[in-house]
């Protein structure tokens, strides 16, 4: 038997250990979720060492949704992988790629025009994901996140940002996609040093301009107004020398009542992006029947948004919002994101060497039905998504690791900033909010977690006693 399979055409053997990594990652997966599903049912009461920090009822709501959660993505998951398994085995790759081909046909363009096939590709792979993905994503919103209060969303706000989501990716990732073709074909022997150089120009320029450009499309920006929370955070910025230039406000609760907070911009020209949500003198979700600012438009919009009133206060006190930032500016003092970028350019230049030496291979491209044409979107497609599956997977561990050292970190800083009890209680309150379940297996917790649990950043964090 084993013979039998080692005298396969090295094009099978590729195929079938590419389909066979890919189950196997899955049943992976799947049984790390069975464990954390485990834990979900058989922990029904408030564990004693949880007793000061969080109510029964929170404790069972959050336990309730976390089980929901982790039942939708096993179907979900399910169906994704046999999905992928059968556009591999039916041959969906090259079919998809034909269809693409006799579109440019028809409209002038033959086959030498690969970038415009290429385009056309993508555009057909990406609405055939949006629709087949659609229903999964309706389900979670208005059942699962319905369910358990998160939702704020309606069908008809939620199906036009899909649309409007899906033609701001295209007008992106077109242009960025056909340019990369370009210089991947006219780069030479050094083109994959070439290719490296221009994903990392794209992805600086995305990163500088998505808060100013590309999500205000989506959400509402604002400047924080004027007041004790915006200069404490603006002479905390100025006591770790952050250069702070604007402090916003997103209004993330038409959308949902998962809360955040960000920063972002390079060099000196930094920004702090709060959600609404989390600012417990903000959030509409804690306005019940109370006079809002801007009334009249959320009424005009209420067709889009339906925020809920909550009966318990949602998000956190400013003193908390303060130590929240303070451990998002320990990530900024500690070189965090920096480093994140360096892993994740030096990553992505031996990806494109190693892409230089495998695109010349015949035998990747008949492995995936393509026995005649070798098209450049294909060989990254195999090589990027399949071939480098594996690597994928290993990294994505360690990256998962070094995260949660980050993070133990960042939670140090801002204990040195003397902020430790008001960080304490912002991580129990947005725990609460967000009806995280703060029991988890240990190995699902490895694997999976990029944020330590709860109770151990708790700990760390010391023995700080709770009103």
């Amino acid at each position: 038997m084993v013979e039998s399979i080692f005298d396969l055409p090295v094009e099978k053997l590729i195929f079938y250990a590419v389909l066979g990594f890919s189950w196997t990652v899955y049943l992976w997966e799947a049984y790390l979720s069975y464990r954390q599903r485990s834990i979900y049912r058989s922990t029904t009461h408030v564990p004693q060492e949880l007793g000061k920090i969080m109510d029964s009822e929170t404790f069972e709501k959050s336990r309730l949704y976390q089980l929901d959660k982790s039942n939708f993505s096993f179907w979900s998951g399910l169906y994704s992988e046999t999905e992928g398994t059968l556009i591999l085995l039916l041959g969906g790759i090259p079919l998809m790629w034909e269809l693409a081909g006799s579109v440019t046909a028809r409209i002038g363009f033959g086959s030498e025009y690969e970038i415009t096939q290429s385009l056309v590709f993508l555009t057909l792979a990406t609405l055939f994901s949006a629709f087949t993905g659609l229903p999964w994503s309706v389900y979670n919103t208005f059942v699962i996140e319905e369910k358990h209060g998160f939702n704020q969303q309606t069908l008809g706000f939620f199906l036009k940002d899909a649309v409007k989501k899906f033609i701001v990716t295209q007008c992106i990732l077109l242009p960025v996609t056909s340019l990369l073709l370009y210089i991947i074909k006219i780069g030479g022997d050094y083109f994959f040093i070439y290719a490296w150089l221009f994903t990392l120009a794209v992805s600086l320029v995305l990163v500088t301009i998505y808060a100013d450009y590309i999500a205000p499309l989506f959400d509402k920006f604002t400047p924080l107004p004027e007041g004790e929370l915006k200069t404490d955070i603006e002479d905390m910025a100025k006591s770790i020398s952050f250069p702070l230039t604007k402090v916003y406000v997103v209004e993330g609760s038409k959308r949902s009542s998962h809360s955040n907070a960000y920063f972002y911009g390079f060099f000196k020209n930094k920004r702090i992006v709060l959600f609404d949500t989390l600012l417990e003198d903000y959030s509409p979700l804690n306005k019940s029947g109370e006079p809002q600012p801007e009334q009249a438009e959320r009424e005009d919009t209420s067709s889009e948004s339906k925020a809920k009133p909550k009966n318990k206060k949602q998000g956190c006190n400013n003193s908390e919002i303060l130590a929240v930032l303070g451990h998002e500016l320990g990530h900024w003092k500690l070189g965090h994101t920096v480093k994140n970028i360096v892993i994740s350019q030096m990553n992505s230049f031996l990806c494109f060497s190693l892409f230089a030496v495998l695109i010349g291979r015949k035998e990747l491209f008949v492995a995936f039905g393509f026995n005649v044409s070798q098209p450049t979107l294909i060989g990254l497609m195999i090589i990027f998504q399949f071939i480098f599956s594996p690597y994928n997977e290993l990294l994505s561990f360690c990256l998962t690791v070094l995260s949660r050292r980050f993070e133990f970190q960042a939670d140090a800083f801002a204990r040195g900033m003397g902020k430790a009890s008001e960080l304490y209680s912002a991580l129990i309150k947005l725990n609460k909010d967000n009806l995280g379940f703060p029991v988890a297996d240990w190995l699902f917790s490895m694997w999976h977690y990029s944020h330590p649990p709860l109770l151990e950043r708790l700990r760390a964090l010391g023995s700080i006693k709770q009103d």
